[in-house]
């Protein structure tokens, strides 16, 4: 009889189990990973739609000092103050929000960067702690599996004196029987 089967077989599955918890594992830190790269490239878009809303407000102001200057005579020089002024004010916050972009982008792409490595260093850590385990599991198994076996054995080896035994009894309860018989006949 194979009686290790049923321990090999269970050891197996944990083996098994912790593999694919360590791959599962990866995996999350890898779609983080995605995710956070994805986040930095949505920086450009988003700094792009803003500039683009900062600009259609400049435009707008522009349009509407055109529609003052072309209703109001004699107001074309303090118009174009205005408008310089305007201009200047315009300049100056997309100077403003182009470097808080960049700043934001060198920051979070810092970020990313520590954190990439930190997760790095975690999952090599994770890896040689999770190839010890199952190192160390497989000689569980291993004794394991020996001991299942030895436990085989002198089962089997107690059923077969069990058999012997029982051999020896009908080969005596032959005998009484046979001695009995012929008492009887005598």
């Amino acid at each position: 009889m194979e009686y290790a089967t049923p321990v090999t077989t269970a050891f197996e599955a944990q083996r098994a189990t912790i593999e694919q918890s360590q791959r599962a594992f990866e995996q999350t830190l890898e779609f983080q990973k995605n995710m956070n790269e994805a986040m930095l490239d949505s920086l450009d878009t988003q700094e792009s739609a803003q500039r683009r809303g900062v600009e259609l407000s400049q435009t707008a102001i522009h349009s509407y000092l055109d529609a003052v200057e072309s209703t109001v005579p004699g107001m074309g020089a303090t118009i174009e103050e205005v408008r310089a002024a305007v201009d200047e004010q315009y300049e100056f916050l997309l100077e403003n929000h182009a470097e808080t972009f960049e700043t934001i982008a060198a920051e979070y792409e810092e970020g990313l960067s520590a954190y990439d490595e930190m997760t790095d260093d975690y999952v090599g850590a994770l890896d040689e702690q999770v190839e010890m385990l199952v190192e160390a599991h497989e000689e569980l198994e291993s004794q394991s599996v020996e001991v299942a076996q030895q436990w085989g054995d002198q089962i089997e080896e107690l059923q077969d004196q069990v058999e012997e035994v029982q051999e020896q009894v009908r080969e005596v309860q032959e005998q009484a029987a046979d001695a009995v018989e012929i008492d009887v006949e005598e």
